[in-house]
């Protein structure tokens, strides 16, 4: 009986650990997914991570030498600022003479403690996803 009782009890323990094993795992994938992608930002729709990268979609509104305006979706604006250092993208590459009003925009980059985005990247026309 007493052998009996000691199988039951390892068997517990070795269903119980595999669970919580599971379950952390499970848990960390989670954690790591919200890093990599950000976490949902105060307004609906818009995400940034632990770094401030904010990824902003819509249409060129307003353009200069040093920044862009883009139209959300929401129909709020962001402005974009444009370094020398920024890369453009188009089917090939793209220059800031290629940033010009009316078209659409994917831009990445760091936000700026005013709300503006120093763009690290902005894609030309790209498939934007629908939600």
């Amino acid at each position: 009986m007493k052998n009996k009782n000691l199988i039951i009890m390892i068997l517990l323990l070795v269903i119980v650990g595999g669970g919580a094993f599971f379950a952390g795992m499970k848990y960390q994938q989670r954690n790591v997914a919200r890093q990599f992608f950000g976490q949902m930002g105060g307004r609906q729709g818009v995400s940034t991570n632990r770094l401030g990268f904010r990824p902003v979609n819509g249409e060129i509104i307003a353009a200069d030498e040093k920044s862009i305006t883009v139209k959300l979706q929401d129909g709020s604006s962001k402005i974009v600022i444009v370094s020398e250092t920024t890369q453009i993208n188009k089917a090939e590459q793209a220059t800031k003479e290629d940033l010009k009003i009316g078209e659409k925009v994917a831009v990445f980059g760091q936000e700026n403690s005013d709300g503006s985005l120093t763009a690290q990247n902005i894609q030309i026309n790209p498939l934007l996803r629908r939600e």
